[in-house]
């Protein structure tokens, strides 16, 4: 029996890093440019607090990782002139952070992260990627599976040197933080999309929204508490939430009620701003976790994942020091 999910001993970890882990697997992203990143390190396991360190190369960054083991490796989405003050910003990655343990809807009823909720959050990543990739037109998208749960990290240019505001804009379209109004929907057969303050974003909003209301629906498990539903609308939607499952949406409505369907429509898009971690995605200086370090409070490899449609992190973000613990 594999025992992941509790924290790494300091052995544990001096093995990965000195055993498994290999900066040549660092993402080429994360390579270019990296003494201009900042990195951070938690050697405790109490947070961040050796900040501000640069790297002038890789192999400085081997040195320093294989020598410390960290509790936690991270580094800026920020790319700075001068990065060991924070200093002389130039533009930062467009980040949405997905934790299966803060999800606000989950069918799961765990404490922390299990295999239900870390696969619920994929499958909501693999909803994300599609509206960034398809709706956006952005192309420079990396997904790292952080340990327990998706960083979607998104280079473009375009969207690299947006503010806090734009940021918030696009992460409120991606998630359907708002229930669709008139201004989102084409009046001629032009299909102008609307536009955003710092660029256009394509008339797909209601779209959009459906998928993530579908996505809310089928993962309810009738204990949440959501504004502008009430318990009997809450056991309602999921008696009838197969009718969602086969986009029958009409039917569902009437069986709800066009008053408590509005009801429901306003009470998700709410909920929904919680899908991602919001002030992740508009910090412009944030540290994430290291794509190839060691996620120590669960044991569990943070790496890019190439192929989030088959991407299994019970099996592929497993540790070779995890299969050999012994259950208490």
């Amino acid at each position: 029996m594999i025992i992941i999910f509790q924290s790494a001993t300091l052995e544990e970890r001096r093995r990965y890093y000195r055993e498994e882990w290999d900066v040549k697997h660092l993402p080429d992203f994360i390579k270019k440019e990296l003494n201009k990143r900042e990195f951070g390190f938690d050697h405790l396991g109490k947070g961040p607090n050796d900040r501000y360190r640069v790297f002038r190369d890789t192999d400085m960054l081997k040195k320093f990782i294989r020598y410390r083991s960290p509790f936690a490796a991270y580094c800026s989405v920020a790319f700075y002139k001068k990065p060991r003050k924070r200093g002389d910003w130039l533009k930062s990655e467009l980040i949405f952070d997905v934790d299966a343990k803060d999800l606000p809807i989950r069918s799961c009823a765990c404490d922390g992260v299990c295999e239900i909720c870390l696969n619920e959050a994929r499958t909501l990543v693999i909803d994300l990627l599609d509206t960034l990739k398809q709706d956006l037109g952005l192309k420079n998208v990396h997904v790292i599976y952080s340990g327990r749960g998706y960083h979607i990290r998104i280079l473009d240019e375009e969207v690299m040197t947006l503010d806090s505001e734009g940021r918030s804009q696009v992460l409120k379209y991606l998630v359907g933080a708002e229930a669709p109004k008139s201004k989102y929907v084409a009046i001629d057969s032009s299909q102008k999309p609307y536009q955003l303050e710092h660029f256009s974003i394509p008339i797909g909003y209601p779209a959009v929204f459906t998928s993530r209301l579908k996505y809310d629906i089928m993962n309810l498990n009738g204990n949440e508490k959501i504004e502008d539903i009430n318990p009997k609308l809450l056991k309602d939607i999921i008696k009838y939430r197969e009718m969602v499952k086969k986009d029958e949406w009409g039917l569902f409505k009437n069986k709800i009620g066009p008053i408590r369907y509005k009801n429901m429509i306003e009470g998700m898009s709410k909920i929904n701003l919680g899908l991602v971690d919001a002030k992740v995605s508009i910090d412009l200086k944030r540290i994430l976790r290291m794509p190839t370090s060691l996620h120590s409070k669960v044991s569990m490899r943070c790496m890019e994942v190439k192929n989030v449609d088959k991407f299994d992190p019970l099996k592929d973000a497993v540790p070779n020091f995890v299969s050999e613990r012994k259950g208490n």
